[in-house]
Parts: C-alpha cells; sequence; structure tokens
C-alpha cells in the first residue's frame, strides 16, 4: 500500500509559535519536516506502546497491538515524522462497520493537527475496504477528542455508563 505524504499546507491552519506549553507544563515541540502517514508495523511497537502508556490510565499491552495488527479486517495507522511515531491509530472492521479502538498523539505533538490527519486517512482507508459506519467511545470529559470527532461528522448517540476505570468516568458513544 503506498504511503500518504501530508505536506505543509494541510497545517497552515495550525500556528506554529515557537515553544508552547500543555496542561502539566509539558513544552510543545514544534514539528518540522513532513509527516507521513501509514500502517503500523512491528517496529513501531516500543513509540507506540510509548504513547499508549503516557496517554491512558488503562493502556493496551505490545501484544494486545500485535494481536490486532494481524487482523485482515483491522487497520492501524501511525503517523510519523523523521523517524518519530508522533501518534497511532486504529480501526476494527467487520461487516461493513468499524469501530475505532485506539487514537493518540504524543503529548509534546498535540494541538498540531496529527490527529485530525491521522483520522481522515484512517477513515479513507477503511472506506476502500467497504466499512462505512464508524463508532467509538469517548471519555466525557475529554472534550478536545469530542470537538475533533464532531469536526470529523460523528454524533453522539448514547452514554455508556461507567465504562472507563482508572478514574471510573462515563463514555459518550459516537457514530459516523
Amino acid at each position: 500500500m503506498k504511503e500518504k505524504h501530508f505536506h505543509t499546507p494541510l497545517f497552515m491552519a495550525v500556528p506554529q509559535t515557537g515553544l508552547r506549553y500543555a496542561m502539566g507544563a509539558s513544552v510543545k515541540k514544534e514539528r518540522s519536516g513532513e509527516m507521513v502517514i501509514r500502517q503500523m508495523r512491528e517496529e513501531d511497537m516500543e513509540q507506540v506502546y510509548s504513547i499508549e502508556s503516557s496517554s491512558f490510565s488503562r493502556p493496551w499491552s505490545r501484544d494486545s497491538f500485535l494481536s490486532s495488527l494481524k487482523s485482515p479486517n483491522n487497520l492501524y495507522l501511525v503517523s510519523e515524522e523523521k523517524g518519530t511515531i508522533l501518534g497511532y491509530c486504529g480501526v476494527w472492521g467487520i461487516v461493513g462497520e468499524g469501530e475505532i479502538t485506539n487514537v493518540a498523539v504524543h503529548r509534546d505533538f498535540r494541538k498540531q493537527g496529527v490527529g485530525e490527519a491521522m483520522l481522515r486517512e484512517l477513515l479513507r482507508q477503511a472506506g476502500e475496504k467497504e466499512i462505512t459506519a464508524f463508532t467509538l467511545e469517548v471519555r466525557l470529559s475529554n472534550q478536545s477528542a469530542i470537538h475533533l470527532y464532531r469536526k470529523l461528522g460523528f454524533a453522539a448517540t448514547a452514554v455508556r455508563k461507567n465504562y472507563y476505570e482508572a478514574p471510573t468516568e462515563d463514555a459518550l458513544i459516537m457514530w459516523l
């Protein structure tokens, strides 16, 4: 499969104003170079797992990712720039529907359009596999993710009580 290359014009709307600080005093790194969105490979696991474990209170294991990569119904993408994995996302497909299982961007590269670009490419490639409907769960408190999903056309359809642990929180179920 051909790798998709995204050039800076895709990100012109995202300000690149030097160092910026995220909540928790994490320094934002300014991206420099061409971001490539491609299929996840086994050799990406170290960086993917590092992002996963720093992003979620109950991270998936490396084995869970490796197992998911092996299914022909699943699709996992990474966003990479100069050998650094910026983020990843994945979807499990079954009978024309896709469950988006993972979306994470390294904390130093958030708010730079990485997640949106990855998800747009994930939806495009999944569409090529004849997946026409998508669902996902998101923490109710994750307003930035909810905003992104709405921007991509997802609509909230239900709330799943106490879905998340550590801390316990409801999940918003969204469909596209």
